[in-house]
């Protein structure tokens, strides 16, 4: 049995289900049950693809029955709000990645540097530690910042992106951003509980941040739906005009190749 586990982020759903709707090779997907994953799994079942939810704590006991020649991917998707308090951020994925590395032969983690706390986690998670090989998004240079450089293809390709753009910068939005910008709770205030005040202090940061246009980052994919007038929306709602850029799948999916070539290697 062969399992490649994968830690990640909501907002890097869609590429997640890009890779397994493009791998001929896999046998099984599991889910891990929580609150993060209905979005997901409703892609999941717009293109056909089986998968079986389970709470990770049976997740192991349920890979012992699975033929060894077989290949499993195990997903577990963590909660956006993390990204609020980046300590909280580390310690979490740490936790699930000590939880989920006894069963699995690689780990790959759907994320980036991320307010610069998951720099050192392959070093911490080394093979000589638990038998697991532990990967995260990276180009050919280093770690990328976070899921917009996973998304433009890396950290070079972000930074020429941010200097074009500097005398007017723009908040980069990617489907699954715009699709979930709202769920950031940084002050407190919620779009839910509070619009009016959640908006209030949004745009009071955006302003400090001297932002003044959307970009759309166009990824190609079409799993999250009414991304144009999302980020429409958006830039109604904050008075910025729009951009686009190109976005694509090639970092991810040299990301995947690669630590199931090592799995594969380490066998």
């Amino acid at each position: 049995m062969t399992v490649l586990s994968i830690v990640g982020c909501k907002m890097l759903q869609d590429e997640l289900v890009w890779i397994l709707d493009n791998d001929s090779e896999i046998d099984n997907i599991l889910i891990v049950e929580n609150e993060n994953i209905s979005e997901f799994t409703e892609k999941l079942d717009e293109q056909h693809i089986s998968y079986e939810i389970l709470p990770l704590e049976k997740i192991s006991n349920i890979l012992e029955d699975i033929d060894k020649n077989k290949l499993s991917v195990v997903v577990n998707f963590l909660e956006l709000q993390l990204h609020v308090v980046p300590k909280k951020l580390k310690s979490e994925v740490y936790q699930n990645i000590r939880e989920m590395t006894p069963f699995s032969n690689g780990l790959l983690l759907f994320y980036g540097l991320c307010g610069n706390v998951l720099g050192d986690v392959e070093e911490d998670f080394g093979l000589e530690k638990d038998g697991c090989i532990v990967r995260i998004l990276r180009d050919d240079e280093r770690i990328v910042d976070d899921c917009i450089g996973a998304t433009v293809g890396g950290g070079a390709n972000y930074l020429k992106l941010l200097k074009e753009n500097s005398k007017e910068p723009a908040f980069f939005f990617t489907p699954m951003y715009a699709n979930s910008w709202k769920e950031f709770n940084i002050s407190g205030y919620t779009y839910n509980s509070n619009p009016e005040e959640a908006l209030k202090i949004d745009k009071m940061i955006n302003d400090m941040s001297g932002y003044s246009r959307v970009a759309k980052v166009n990824t190609g994919l079409t799993y999250t739906k009414d991304f144009d007038e999302k980020i429409e929306e958006y830039a109604e709602l904050f008075g910025y005009s729009t951009f686009e850029v190109d976005g694509n799948q090639e970092l991810f999916e040299k990301c995947y190749r690669s630590i199931k070539d090592e799995m594969t290697n380490d066998q």
